[in-house]
């Protein structure tokens, strides 16, 4: 289907469904799919060749939805799950075997999801932590910004760090095409031992050094000298992450909660959130999102699949040509 401005929802960044335009769709379980708003965003993503549903949950709840919303479920798998805990389960099975290639939550608590996602079992975890990155985009710019973690890990060591940084640097890497700059947030760019964000930024500067090839990673840097060039010309700060940031490294959830936020809602910023380090991606949606995020996260993790569909070794196969179902199920 050829993608114009006019297939696309109201406000979905045009830049990014046009980096997804050349990629087939991706069989995605939809997490608990018996509610409107989850099979409205299934419908639209379908429409704009970003997914391929498998709609896992309640059949009849699902049954129910579609006709709510006037889907008549055309070409759709339903995978029956009894409740929202076997549905991840299930949807995490699919995954595992191959018979989708990315996991977007419907009418479910992100806690539930994720715990199955994060089981030893679950054949998702690929020795990297899972993190959590929002893609955003500014009406009327042409900028795009990357800001983790504001989602799943709630005050990350050192270590955790290093991961939410690789995982956000190959994703700007795939939606970007370019090398980032990394901004390790903190509420000043002085180190000192009374800021204890500031002293983990300086030696995670250090470290992304050799662990992080490629990506030009500083701090620790105040939001302001991370965004405007203008500020970081008043205060006398030369570095290429100046006022040039590609993605904002937040020390805690609350930071990047508020942070995220807070574009949202003043500055009509769109969102797109997606979980990152797992086998296959993980859209993570609110009920509270508009259509324009929810089409942006399905494009992204259209990206994300794409790239593991199509690279030697990685963890998700190419699991089904264009307008076909998903090896295994029958729509």
């Amino acid at each position: 289907m050829a993608r114009t401005l006019e297939t696309t929802a109201a406000g979905c960044p045009a830049r990014l469904m046009a980096r997804s335009a050349a990629l087939e769709p991706v069989p995605t379980a939809v997490v608990a799919a018996g509610s409107p708003v989850a099979l409205e965003s299934a419908r639209r993503a379908t429409a704009l060749g970003l997914i391929e549903p498998v709609l896992v949950g309640d059949p009849t709840a699902i049954a129910d939805s579609a006709r709510r919303i006037g889907w008549t479920l055309h070409g759709a798998c339903v995978v029956p799950a009894r409740d929202d805990a076997a549905a991840a389960r299930v949807a995490v099975a699919l995954a595992r075997s191959g018979d989708v290639g990315a996991l977007m939550k419907g009418h479910i608590h992100t806690d539930t999801l994720m715990l199955a996602a994060l089981d030893p079992k679950s054949g998702l975890r690929t020795g990297r932590r899972f993190t959590h990155a929002f893609h955003m985009t500014l009406p009327g710019s042409s900028r795009e910004l990357v800001i983790t973690d504001a989602a799943i890990n709630v005050a990350p060591s050192l270590n955790t760090q290093l991961d939410i940084i690789r995982n956000a640097v190959e994703l700007w890497r795939l939606v970007g095409g370019n090398d980032p700059r990394v901004a390790l947030l903190s509420c000043t760019e002085e180190v000192t031992e009374r800021v204890p964000s500031s002293l983990d930024a300086d030696r995670l500067t250090r470290l992304c050094q050799q662990e992080v090839p490629g990506a030009t990673v500083f701090g620790p840097l105040a939001l302001d000298l991370a965004v405007s060039a203008e500020a970081a010309r008043i205060k006398n700060l030369s570095h290429p992450c100046a006022g040039a940031a590609d993605i904002l490294v937040v020390p805690n959830i609350e930071t990047g909660n508020a942070l995220f936020k807070a574009l949202v809602h003043f500055l009509d910023a769109v969102a797109a959130g997606i979980v990152l380090g797992a086998a296959v991606p993980i859209v993570l949606t609110s009920r509270a999102d508009p259509p324009a995020a929810r089409i942006a996260a399905a494009a992204i993790a259209q990206i994300v699949a794409g790239r593991r569909s199509a690279t030697p070794g990685a963890p998700y196969p190419a699991t089904a040509a264009k307008g076909g179902a998903a090896p295994g199920l029958h729509a």
